[in-house]
């Protein structure tokens, strides 16, 4: 607990956060966190709002044009591959969507009131439904997803960042066959489709991976997803060896989009294997590839797509 937490909770009656967290009925609960909304919405006054729609970095409009970004996305939605399902996500997701499966604090997202958080990350709110469609079919079959949202975080990005941004993402998941051939599959699906969308940037764009540990999955990358992943004109597939970052949130393979060289090289969109359609199905063999790409920074390298 927090010096914050351990201060506001002082000051409110013995048992007041058992209560809260504990034993209050989930109905119970919602009851009195809305009375409370409800008594505090009573007080705002039209100068409050206005205070809060200038200043409140969760509400304040985004930069990006949305007929640029419009035109963005309508171009990655005619060049994904038939067999991904359009998916229009709801705004809000069941509470612990994203801590429930992977190692990401809930202080990162923005909870309500009524057993439900904010859209922090498409991917895993399209790993649960992939995992529940997963469900219906037999086990040799696979589940191919897409996205576009814009999602909420509640950490601070920096000055001049917004809290709220849009992805369009992808959610692969297939039951493993053994020798990393999944792997090798889910991987070829999704950085083919990467490598059309970013052919177009005039930006040096470049697919980048890493191996995270998995000697089978570096024999099917070398001997079927770069061979497969070679014609695709003017954007690379680069091996990045020494990447760090998320490992512990990724497993066996992790990739990166990115436009530019060296210091002046911009990230679009980030990837990786995880055990999130495993532990929703309860099944080990299940394998899951997330990926996704930022529209606004990708609008913002492109312009006006062709």
């Amino acid at each position: 607990m927090t010096d914050a937490e351990r201060r506001v909770w002082g000051r409110l009656p013995d048992g007041a956060r058992d209560a809260l967290t504990a034993r209050l009925a989930p109905a119970d609960l919602r009851t009195a966190l809305l009375d409370v909304a409800r008594t505090r919405a009573a007080a705002v006054r039209p100068a409050d709002l206005l205070r809060r729609w200038r200043d409140d970095r969760f509400v304040r409009p985004a930069d990006s044009d949305p007929r640029v970004l419009a035109e963005v996305e309508a171009r990655l939605w005619r060049l994904l591959p038939a067999e991904f399902a359009g998916v229009e996500l709801s705004p809000v997701v069941p509470l612990g969507t994203c801590s429930a499966v992977a190692p990401v604090s809930q202080d990162r997202i923005v909870s309500t009131m009524r057993a439900t958080e904010v859209v922090s990350d498409a991917t895993n709110a399209l790993a649960v439904e992939a995992a529940v469609r997963r469900r219906r079919q037999p086990a040799a079959g696979e589940v191919h997803l897409a996205a576009s949202h814009r999602h909420l975080r509640a950490q601070p990005f920096g000055p001049g960042m917004s809290a709220h941004f849009r992805l369009f993402a992808l959610v692969s998941s297939a039951r493993d066959t053994g020798s990393g051939r999944t792997e090798a599959r889910l991987l070829v699906r999704h950085l083919s489709y990467w490598q059309r969308v970013l052919d177009a940037l005039p930006a040096t764009p470049r697919l980048r991976y890493t191996v995270l540990d998995d000697p089978v999955v570096a024999e099917r990358v070398a001997d079927t997803v770069v061979p497969a992943l070679a014609t695709g004109g003017g954007v690379a597939l680069v091996e990045e060896p020494g990447r760090e970052r998320g490992r512990g949130y990724y497993v066996a393979a992790a990739l990166r989009l990115t436009a530019g060289d060296g210091s002046e090289a911009v990230e679009l969109g980030d990837g990786g294997f995880t055990g999130w359609t495993a532990l929703l199905t309860g099944d080990a063999k299940e394998r899951c590839l997330v990926s996704c790409l930022s529209t606004e920074r990708l609008a913002a390298l492109a312009g006006t797509p062709r």
